[in-house]
Parts: structure tokens; sequence; C-alpha cells
């Protein structure tokens, strides 16, 4: 444990204006308030704090940072408060304590749970300050140097995939790479110490057999390079476990198939220097074709830059070479954390030299996240979108302008488009990929000029969510999902509540519904219409809510089932994309589509509308390459609950007497209404016959078909489609 005069050491050396007096008072007021608390180690509990501060000095971070870290679990872990940290430490610290503080155990019955909801306020707190998250990041490192003094093995399991899921990409987002690598095979040598141990004998196997062949490249290159006027400092770097496992994993390749378990680092001095090198380099080896990427005109969105190329050298050996000058190789190690330097006189955060190390702000990503916040969602989808996020490799491409954007490798237009803006990502409804016209579903790649194809309004199917990889774009598409679903529905309580109140001889427009919303706990009539629309609430109970005192013929009309019929009425059955105003619904005769079938509308080309079949109908082979005519459907509530549907079986029967009156009499006790009845192939044994039946679902049809079965004059029963 550091003790008090040599953290102070610690931050004067890179800080000669640190503020001793306030250190001293954080260091104190940890160890006494965590007094006589215990880690898993058996150590003092303030030894934890402390480490964290040891971890942040050697980022040469400002002493507000340092205090932060000191303080970090005060105000959950003891009895301090923000108010109490404010008064004794100023506003800035108590602000930054509160965001890093450790979240509350939530009740949640599921820990998965619990790590999304803890993310989602994380991020929250993250996004303002990033002093926050790298405190938090070396409290969780420490945390992890000392996991396995935890004997639960669950618990470390769990601390362990947390790491790996959540804190390791973060570190990674903001550039924090020894952070994020030693949080990564910390983790692994929990999660899997088997393939961790299996990689590291491969590794001890390598060394044996190339480690000359290393050393012998650093010497060679250095030599050419100086040999062309390029000073550089060169060193082989091997590959970590845990990176070359989820390679392994990620590519499907064998370990002697990797072409970068080691990569050598060539330093020069400037950035032209680092062009020279690539082609001092090129010219001395050769290159392996599409294997180059310039990451110093287009920084990653952490701002790493880095010229990268793998080339043939040693004995043939593939050789990953990165090339930076001393400045890029800081950001590549550091971070965000190596922009912490001594100017004007006072110490702390340079966003000049950020902008000069990369131009980007770090942190955006994780606002990004925060986006994804505000437009709702669960705690899984969260936590999916965050590792989106945060995982994905990046591709560049270009507005029309010439402004360069950043993507996740894989995004395609709707993310680029939801990228520039929310607004464009709900209108757009075509892109042009360098000059031509190209679906949406086409993967972006390095280079590509975007032009997005508007629409005068937003138009956002359902199936969009699959044209997309971004957290981002696909928060915002449910977002506007969830509010055409609202609307939709609304139209549907709406005009099941008018048809039930027609039935039993009433008007919605003359009453109040004050009594329903009452009834259901609901501010407005939208609301009401929403859970109706919904089937949270029926209409009847809204019409007795209203009319406590219905009469019982009354109260049987408005209960009555209706028959699902083409036309106006058909509306309140079916809903779904492309149910759009003034287009006319009809049930097709082929299949007879009943509530509780999956469905799916096709358009048809001759202006009739849409035609609703099941999905298994034999006509729909006709459209199999017409994808711009289907549309996906589903039943309403008020159908699955209050329909009367028509359906088709046909049977073959034996011939025996009154064994007609036999079948009518296994409907009629199942429920069903014949409506029609017609013999076909009669034979002296057997006859065919199809019976048209009203029926109240799919389910109510089985019933039917099952009791028909199981009567020894029935010798088979189907269903007729198509």
């Amino acid at each position: 444990m550091l003790r008090q005069w040599e953290l102070i050491e610690k931050v004067r050396s890179y800080d000669p204006t640190a503020d001793e007096a306030l250190l001293n008072r954080a260091y104190v007021y940890a160890m006494r308030q965590h007094g006589s608390q215990k880690r898993a180690s058996g150590d003092p509990y303030f030894a934890h704090p402390i480490e964290v501060a040891g971890i942040l000095t050697d980022y040469r971070l400002d002493t507000a940072t340092i205090v932060t870290a000191l303080l970090h679990d005060v105000i959950e872990d003891t009895d301090a408060t923000r108010a109490t940290v404010e008064e004794l430490f100023g506003s800035e610290i108590a602000e930054l304590v509160e965001g890093v503080t450790k979240l509350s155990k939530l009740e949640l019955s599921q820990e998965h749970l619990r790590q999304a909801e803890n993310l989602r306020k994380f991020i929250l707190a993250i996004s303002k300050d990033v002093r926050v998250l790298l405190v938090k990041l070396a409290d969780r490192l420490h945390n992890m140097r000392t996991l396995h003094f935890i004997k639960q093995a669950a618990k470390r399991e769990r601390i362990a995939r947390e790491t790996l899921d959540i804190y390791s990409p973060l570190a990674r987002s903001i550039g924090v790479h020894r952070i994020c690598e030693e949080l990564e095979e910390l983790a692994f040598m929990h999660l899997n110490p088997v393939g961790r141990d299996a990689i590291i004998r491969r590794l001890e196997g390598l060394r044996a057999d190339q480690g000359g062949a290393v050393a012998q490249v650093s010497l060679e290159m250095t030599a050419r390079l100086e040999a062309a006027g390029v000073p550089a400092r060169v060193y082989g770097r091997e590959k970590q476990p845990f990176s070359i496992w989820r390679k392994l994993q990620r590519k499907s390749i064998g370990f002697s198939q990797l072409s970068d378990i080691y990569a050598f680092r060539v330093i020069v001095e400037s950035e032209d220097d680092c062009y020279r090198a690539l082609g001092v380099i090129h010219r001395s080896w050769p290159s392996v074709p599409e294997r180059f990427k310039d990451f110093i005109s287009t920084p990653k969105r952490n701002n790493y830059r880095s010229l990268h190329t793998t080339v043939v050298g040693y004995r043939g050996m593939r050789i990953e070479m990165q090339i930076r000058t001393e400045a890029m190789d800081l950001v590549a190690e550091e971070g965000v954390a190596a922009h912490w330097r001594y100017k004007n006189k006072s110490y702390g955060f340079d966003p000049e030299a950020q902008m000069a190390a990369g131009g980007r702000d770090p942190l955006v990503n994780l606002r990004h996240l925060v986006q994804v916040l505000e437009n709702g969602g669960d705690a899984e989808e969260l936590v999916e979108h965050a590792k989106l996020e945060m995982y994905l490799d990046q591709v560049f491409v270009f507005t029309p302008k010439g402004k360069l954007v950043s993507l996740p490798r894989g995004a395609m237009p709707l993310d680029f488009a939801y990228a520039v803006h929310t607004d464009l990502g709900d209108i757009t409804i075509g892109a042009k990929i360098n000059g031509e016209l190209k679906p949406l579903r086409t993967t972006l790649s390095n280079g590509d000029v975007v032009e997005v194809i508007k629409a005068g309004k937003p138009v956002v199917p359902q199936d969009w969510r699959s044209l997309t990889v971004t957290g981002r774009a696909r928060s915002a598409i449910r977002r506007h999902i969830r509010q055409t679903e609202r609307e939709e529905f609304i139209r549907l309580g709406r005009a099941t509540i008018d048809q039930t109140f027609d039935s039993a001889g009433k008007a919605r427009k003359d009453v109040s519904l004050r009594p329903a919303l009452e009834r259901f706990a609901v501010a407005t009539e939208d609301e009401l219409f929403d859970a109706v629309g919904r089937g949270r609430a029926t209409p009847s109970q809204v019409l007795e809510s209203v009319f406590p005192g219905l009469k019982a013929a009354e109260r049987a009309a408005a209960n009555a089932r209706v028959h699902i019929e083409d036309g106006k009425t058909a509306r309140l059955y079916v809903r779904g994309s492309g149910l759009t105003p003034g287009v006319t619904l009809h049930f097709g005769p082929c299949c007879s589509p009943v509530p509780g079938d999956r469905i799916v509308g096709i358009l048809e080309t001759d202006g009739r509308g849409l035609t609703v079949h099941t999905i298994d109908c034999e006509k729909l082979a006709e459209y199999e390459d017409r994808e711009e005519l289907w549309r996906d459907l589903q039943w309403t509530p008020e159908a699955e609950r209050n329909a009367i549907a028509r359906a088709r079986l046909t049977a073959t029967i034996r011939n025996t007497p009154g064994v007609l009156g036999q079948v009518c009499t296994v409907i009629g006790e199942a429920g069903g209404n014949i409506v029609q009845l017609r013999m076909h192939h009669r034979q002296n044994d057997f006859f065919g016959i199809d019976i048209d039946v009203d029926v109240q679902d799919a389910r109510h049809l089985t019933h039917i078909s099952a009791a028909l079965r199981a009567n020894p004059s029935v010798e088979e029963v189907e269903r007729t489609k198509g």
C-alpha cells in the first residue's frame, strides 16, 4: 500500500503545483472513514482506494481525480454523504465522487438485469466527465487484481464476465489500452483458465523457436531505416493471450495461421517520418496485399493514430508493423489520459492537445449510448447496444460534401443516416453509394461516399432493424415503431369501443368516458383507447363502466362476436405495416385466414388493396420474387377475443345411415356453426364433404377437427388451404 508521503511525491513528480494539503486531508479522511473495514483478502479496506489513486498517478492525472479516487467509496460504504464531501473537499470533487460511487444493489430477480441497469446509470454519469470513467476503470482494475481472494466461484465469474463485457470495451473506447489489456487478461484468467494456459504454452514454444528472429528483425529494420535517414526506435511486442483467443474465435482459424502474434513498433520523430519509414519498409520486404491501414489520416474513434502494414520478412515470417511517433504511441497506450499536462500555470486536461492528437472527443461514442437510453428500451437491449457501439471495429465513409463519418464495421446506409442525424434516418427511403443506387442492406466500405434519398415524412418499417448494426440507429427505429404502434392501437381501440357501443344501441360521443378512465387508472382517452387496442382492457368493460345499468339484451348484443369480413371493419382485426389509410383489406378465399393463424399481406398490383393470406398459403408462391409486395401483419386482440371467422374443412366419411347427422352434431357440440355443406366424390363406401364453418380462432378450428376425427365414421379431416 502506498504511504501518504509516497502518494504525494508521485503526484508532485508530474504536477509541482499539486495541493498537498488537499491530498493529505483526503488520504486521512479515507482511512478514518473506512476504519476497521476489511476486504476479502483480509487487508484493511482503505488500502483499496489508496491503490486506485496510485494507479491513476501512473497516468499523471490531476489532483481532483486523485482525491476522487481516495474518496470514491466513502458515500456508499461509510456514513459520509455528498454534502459532507462537498463541505470538506469542494463541489467539483463531490460531483466526481458521486459519479463514481458504486451503484446501490438493485432488487432485480436476475443478475444480468442488475448489471444492465448499472450500465444504464453508469453511462449517464461518465458521459459528462471522462474523469469519472478513469477512476471507475482504476477501481475495477484493482478489484480484478485481487479477484482471486473471493471464495465463491460464481461471484468471481460474474465479476470477470462483467469486466469483459463492459469495462474493458469502455477502456478501449477512450483509448486506455494498458488498462483495457490488463482487464481482459485478468478476466480471461478467471473465465477460461484452460484456454489461456493452452495459448501461453503455444507462445512459449513460439518464443523458443522464433525469439532470435524477433531480435534479428528489430536490428535489421533499425539499420535500414537509419541508412535511409529515418532515425527510429524499433521493438517487437507479443500479442496478449486474450487477444489471440478472441481472434481465433472471431476468424475461426488456427494458431499457426495468425500473422500478428509478433507486432513491431517503429517509433519515429515526426508524422512525415511515418510515411517515409513505410516506404523504406515496403522497399525492403514484400508487403501483404490488403493488410495496410492508415490510421493517421483517419484516426480510430478513440483517437488512435498509426500506420499498420504486414510484410513477409525473415524466414518467410509474416510481420505486422505499426509505425507512429512518440506522441501517437503515448495516445495509443494511454488514450485520453495522455492529455493531462501542465499548462498556463495550472495542471489539468488539455483539450487542444486532444484535438491535435486525433480531433475527436472520445466520449462521443458514449454519448451515442445516452441517445439509446433516451429512446427507451429495456436494460437488456441497452447492454446489446453498448456492446455494438464499443466492440465493433470501424469503417470510414463520407457525406457528399466530404464530411468524414466513422461507423462500426458492417454498418449499412441506415446506420450512416442515423449517425448524421436521427431525423435524417427517420425519412430515409434509399441510398446512393459512390453515385450508384444501392439496396439499404448494402454493407459500407472504407472510403464510400454515401448520399441519402429522403422521403417527405418519416417512414420506418419494422423490418428496418435488420438493416442496421449500431445501437443508435436501432434504438431510434424502435422509438419510431413504438410511436407508430401506439397510434395504431389508439385507432383500433377507439374503433372497437365505437363498434361495441353501437351494438348496444349507444353512442360514445354522447357520453363521458370519465368512469372508464378511473376504472383503468389512465389519464386520457387516448390512453384508454391504447389499452383497449392492446387487449389490456375490453370494449365491453368500457361500456359497462360508462353504462353500469345496461339491460341484459344490450349487454348480450355488445358481447356478441362479430364476423370478420372484407371492407372497413376488417381493420378492427388486422394490424401491421402497409395498412395505410385508404388501402382496402381483403381476406384471401384461397386460405380463409382465421385469428391465430400466422398471416401476411400481399399488395395487389391491380389496385384492389391488400389481401391477407396465411403464411402457408399455396398462392404465396406466385409472389416469391416480389418482396416489395409483402407486408408483415398480425391479428389484433379484438380479433382473437371477439370475432368469428369462416374456414373450410374437407372430410372423407364412411357412407353409412345417419352419418351426416353425426357430423353436424359433433360440430355443433364443439361450438362451430355450419354455414354450408357440399358433398362430392360419392362412392359406395365413402364420400367427400366440404364444410364451411364459423369458428372463433385457429385453436377452435383444431378442436372441431379433432372432435370429428374421433368419430368412427370419419376417415380423415383436413383444413382446406389454397
